[in-house]
């Protein structure tokens, strides 16, 4: 049993406490990771602000980065002292979706009121997402790690976890997008900027940047965009299809606000799809006109952590990172201590930060 330090969430909407908490040992399939870095990314914001219901007490965080300390029984090709990402993809590999090849979709249900995290009385302390990683460790199931090389800055490589392989597997996986093709990402946040790389690592014609801030559209072209529209314009959707010449093979939404999904069709080319990455609050709703999906041959598509497979698609971004064609440490806005989280959280919630992250000695 291990005492570490961890942000704990009590009250929805409320701070969270740095306290110590219990951290068991690594169970059967399990590993013990010491944490060097973990960002703090949109979903775990909304969880803690009670968008999302869950159990209470809870540790969130699920975006990290660490070496590999403990291995439990029947776990292969890990070995203690291994730099690791830490994702909260969890997969048993047996379930139909894991046997079909989406991981993302595992169908095998984790509890995690039941999981490695106690409070020092032994009481219950839910394991958010399967990672519970604002803490000095985390125990998860070795499905959930990836193998790092030597010498990666471990704050750049937490980015891998969520935020990009949301955003480049969301163009590559879900919308399966084509060289020469035309893309708009709605939301130049972290996730958008990876959207925005994924599509010019894909080679597309155009890619348009939709976003409430100036700024951030300014920052959007250093990550490939082409072009840049406000939303606050007047029917936004005119400027950019003016931009690109036509509709858009594919609309990535990366804003958790139901209006952004409300507007997205309406960049649409004919054929085209509008992939949902981004997620809004539980009850939050949009309204379509399906005749005209039916009509325009388009589609609506589901995106969850950009359908990563990510023993094979991390350690492809990780070769992009160090050619220099996907940028990690660009996405990182400010270094912050544990004990510093709740002014990080108040940062990213400003909207300006790409990515803050919290880094452990």
């Amino acid at each position: 049993m291990h005492t570490i330090k961890a942000a704990v969430c009590h009250t929805f909407g409320a701070p969270l406490t740095v306290e110590d908490v219990h951290l068991r040992a690594p169970e059967a399939g399990e590993v013990l990771v010491d944490l060097d870095a973990v960002a703090i990314c949109h979903s775990d914001i909304s969880y803690a602000d009670g968008g999302w219901g869950g159990s209470l007490p809870a540790v969130y965080g699920h975006e990290a980065a660490g070496r590999v300390r403990g291995i439990g029984a029947g776990v292969t090709g890990l070995n203690a002292g291994d730099p690791v990402v830490v994702t909260l993809i969890r997969a048993c590999g047996q379930c139909p979706s894991c046997g079909s090849g989406r991981p993302t979709g595992c169908e095998t249900p984790y509890d995690g009121d039941h999981g490695p995290l106690t409070t020092t009385d032994g009481g219950k302390l839910h394991q958010a997402m399967a990672c519970g990683a604002f803490a000095e460790k985390v125990v998860v199931h070795h499905s959930q790690v990836v193998k790092l090389p030597e010498g990666i800055d471990m704050a750049a490589a937490s980015l891998l976890a969520c935020g990009v392989i949301t955003g480049v597997g969301a163009v590559v996986n879900a919308a399966h997008l084509r060289a020469g093709q035309d893309v708009v990402v709605i939301g130049a946040g972290g996730v958008g900027l990876n959207a925005i790389q994924g599509a010019r690592i894909a080679g597309a014609r155009r890619i348009v940047a939709v976003d409430m801030n100036q700024e951030k559209l300014a920052i959007a072209r250093e990550f490939g965009a082409t072009d840049g529209v406000l939303a606050t314009e007047d029917k936004p959707w005119r400027a950019a299809k003016e931009a690109m010449g036509r509709g858009a093979d594919a609309v990535l939404v990366t804003v958790g606000v139901a209006r952004a999904y409300d507007e997205a069709p309406r960049y649409l080319a004919g054929g085209g799809r509008m992939i949902m990455v981004g997620m809004p609050h539980t009850g939050a709703e949009s309204r379509y006109e399906a005749a005209n999906f039916a009509a325009m041959g388009q589609a609506l598509v589901g995106s969850k952590m950009g359908e990563a497979v990510i023993r094979r698609d991390i350690p492809w971004m990780v070769d992009l990172y160090e050619q220099g064609r996907l940028k990690l440490d660009e996405l990182i806005s400010g270094r912050w201590r544990l004990d510093q989280i709740n002014e990080a959280i108040a940062d990213t919630k400003t909207g300006s930060a790409k990515r803050n992250v919290i880094v452990f000695d």
